[in-house]
């Protein structure tokens, strides 16, 4: 068993850590002042491979682990032009749409691609529209007070069934 610990760095049983912010910072210090590689090594506590990795900015961290996706790119990327088309489908319509392509994906990973894209699967409110009662009242109520001056109205607060609202009345 290897273990080398250290301030910057550490190595347990051959695998090695990812280079820390100060050991990164340090090599690319050292590689602007054009110091060798086994040099930059020794003084950012890491393997010789490691810091020409760094250098030529192949290293980019460990690897992802997990399950991999079930999508690829260009299948998101369709479900995104999907989404863009018409924002206003429900998930249901989405995801049939998606996988009538030719995407093996279930609902809930339908689900997480669109809100990866930034949308949200949310039903739009919808408001009762005015009948036809309601219109005329708020036209015969706006014509009467069609010729009010800015000095005529004040502000005053009522109740009606439980609902409080802000209404404009003359002054008298």
């Amino acid at each position: 068993m290897v273990s080398q610990f250290g301030s910057l760095g550490y190595t347990i049983m051959g695998k090695t850590a990812d280079l820390t912010v100060v050991q990164k910072t340090i090599i690319e210090t050292l590689h602007k002042e054009g110091k060798p590689q086994t040099f930059i090594s020794k003084e950012a506590g890491c393997s010789q491979s490691a810091a020409s990795k760094h250098v030529n900015r192949k290293l980019s961290g460990r690897k992802k682990c997990g399950r991999k996706r079930c999508t690829t790119n260009r299948e998101n990327r369709s479900l995104e032009r999907l989404v863009k088309q018409n924002r206003f489908k429900n998930l249901g319509e989405l995801h049939k749409e998606w996988t009538e392509t030719g995407v093996k994906a279930s609902r809930a990973t339908t689900h997480r691609r669109v809100k990866e894209f930034g949308y949200s699967c949310r039903i739009p409110l919808v408001k009762p529209l005015l009948n036809h009662r309601q219109r005329q009242m708020r036209l015969t109520w706006a014509k009467e007070k069609k010729k009010w001056t800015v000095a005529q109205w004040s502000k005053v607060l009522f109740s009606d069934e439980s609902n409080l609202y802000f209404i404009w009345k003359p002054r008298s």
